[in-house]
């Protein structure tokens, strides 16, 4: 999606992919396969392009230092570092005053001792829709799901009770501009996005925690924060995507320009205005591989109800993997995709 709104916009695109034939190879100018963790590799292909940019966290820290001696890299490999792993994402923000989660480092056994259950034990890198997290709910099982899953560090995290995730989607400029699309409340389905909507109204300040954990990362870039809604108000940061976000798809319909766009234009330093909603709110479906269990889907009668269809163009759809998602505009945004998503699946 960032390669469309780069064409659109005249760039030529070079895509580094772990894979060929990747959706953005399909568009793209060039593409060059190679492993996320071959520093050589990708500083070769770094020389052939003016900007790069990054499209996931799991990309070795040693690849971006690698790439920022011969090119611009943006957001750097510092701000990759950082929020690749949850340990030293979380060390920094409460360095800087920003609410998190409450958490600790785990590394031995002992480490899971005297920490308030129910709690959630993560690995403290390579996690991706709820992988690598269990829920434990005492010591004794905290000690289990350490030895299923050692030696690799792992964080503890309290369980909070919350109301809502909420996310903000964000991009600053070379010059330190400021710019967002309100916040969007998600809800998830086995620990994978489902739903997004935007903007939603909120008491308190995720907007302006957003805004201080951009400065402090010096972020030139697109950034997603999401957050924990608690139930007494409070906003903690669940964690930080350094790139465009799932709940941000629906700014490609929904604003005056989508997070592709803005991404395009803060790591290209081109100028931009704040984004505004076209019919005031939007709302984003995923899909997933399990819409194909019973066969192809219905696009027609999804398309019928006036939501627009994104799919991803990859190759093989599997159980829980993302393979697009629906969009809608307007006051019934959120019904529209719901019933675009049920009539996929609806045969005669």
């Amino acid at each position: 999606m960032l390669a469309l709104a780069a064409r659109r916009m005249g760039y030529r695109i070079h895509v580094y992919s772990s894979e060929a034939g990747s959706p953005t190879g399909a568009v793209a100018d060039q593409e060059t396969v190679g492993s996320y963790d071959d520093a050589e590799k990708v500083a070769e292909f770094a020389r052939t392009v003016d900007v790069l940019t990054f499209e996931f966290e799991n990309v070795a820290a040693e690849c971006a230092a690698a790439a920022e001696a011969v090119t611009i890299v943006r957001p750097a490999g510092n701000v990759l570092h950082i929020t690749q792993n949850r340990i030293r994402e979380k060390s920094f923000l409460r360095g800087h005053d920003i609410p998190v989660t409450p958490f600790r480092p785990v590394y031995s056994p002992a480490d899971l001792e005297d920490f308030p259950y129910p709690a959630v034990l993560k690995t403290a890198a390579f996690g991706y829709d709820g992988k690598g997290q269990q829920k434990v709910a005492s010591l004794q099982q905290a000690r289990e799901a350490f030895a299923a899953v050692r030696p690799q560090p792992l964080i503890l995290e309290e369980f909070i009770p919350f109301r809502r995730e909420v996310s903000v989607v964000g991009g600053r400029s070379v010059r330190g501009e400021f710019f967002h699309f309100g916040v969007m409340e998600n809800a998830h389905a086995n620990h994978i996005l489902d739903v997004s909507q935007g903007p939603v109204t909120v008491a308190g300040p995720p907007i302006e925690i957003a805004r201080r954990i951009f400065e402090e990362l010096d972020v030139v870039g697109v950034m997603c924060v999401e957050f924990f809604e608690t139930t007494d108000g409070a906003y903690l940061v669940n964690e930080i995507a350094p790139r465009t976000h799932n709940s941000g798809h629906l700014t490609i319909e929904a604003c005056t320009i989508s997070q592709f766009e803005l991404q395009l234009r803060m790591v290209c330093d081109l100028p931009a205005l704040q984004p505004e909603y076209l019919r005031g709110t939007g709302a984003m479906a995923n899909l997933l591989g399990d819409a194909w269990d019973t066969g192809e889907p219905d696009w027609a009668a999804a398309l019928a109800t006036g939501a627009a269809l994104h799919l991803y163009g990859k190759r093989e759809p599997r159980a829980g993997r993302k393979m697009g998602h629906l969009t809608a505009i307007g006051p019934h945004a959120v019904e529209t995709v719901f019933e675009a998503r049920r009539r996929l699946t609806q045969k005669p």
